[in-house]
């Protein structure tokens, strides 16, 4: 087991705002806390990971290139106000894809948790410490896969999803946040209590 904690934040609909599979790069927008609620994470002694399911790639909609493009603007916005990703996983896979080779069955589409356990094997993550935030259930179910607590954003595709945890058929997360602020919120106030286990 590592000894660092990390924030694992999805992409599309936490971090930036969700438009149907990003084809140009025009299209990425930041939410507007976003920049400000990674630089809280970093300055609470947290890895930051971006992880993303990217099956635009697999679907013909753009090329790896234009994820590539896309990340290092994020980087290049986040460094320029203040703030770090510490790493970025993204899966460039769908088993129905149209594109070979990318029309695979893996180990990095969530939820299964391919992602996370790479990004934990080469930076010393603790999964019992770490939280994953994100807008679907495929992103929460990241949780229990692999220990750590999960958080889901009402932005994005949340709302729907959040309706199918209110309805009993997906488990429930640690928390139900309004956006990735009040996802920051609720992690350091919550790494702050001991865990189960812990002395007190």
């Amino acid at each position: 087991m590592g000894s660092r904690p990390a924030v694992f934040l999805d992409r599309d609909g936490c971090v930036n705002v969700e438009d149907d599979h990003i084809r140009r790069v025009e299209q990425f927008r930041l939410y507007p806390d976003a920049i400000a609620s990674i630089k809280r994470l970093n300055d609470a002694g947290f890895l930051v990971v971006v992880i993303t399911n990217q099956s635009g790639v697999a679907r013909g909609y753009m090329s790896e290139k234009l994820v590539r493009e896309v990340h290092t603007l994020l980087l290049k916005w986040t460094a320029e106000g203040g703030a770090r990703i510490d790493r970025i996983e993204y899966c460039p896979h769908h088993p129905e894809g149209a594109v070979e080779p990318y029309a695979v069955e893996c180990d990095c589409r969530k939820p299964r948790p391919g992602m996370l356990l790479r990004a934990a094997e080469e930076m010393d993550i603790d999964f019992t410490r770490s939280y994953v935030v994100g807008d679907k259930i495929s992103d929460i179910e990241l949780g229990p896969a692999t220990g750590a607590k999960s958080v889901i954003v009402r932005t994005g595709f949340g709302a729907r999803e959040i309706g199918k945890i209110e309805r009993g058929e997906a488990p429930r997360p640690g928390h139900i946040a309004g956006g990735i602020g009040d996802a920051v919120d609720w992690i350091l106030a919550d790494a702050r209590l001991p865990r189960a286990g812990e002395a007190r």
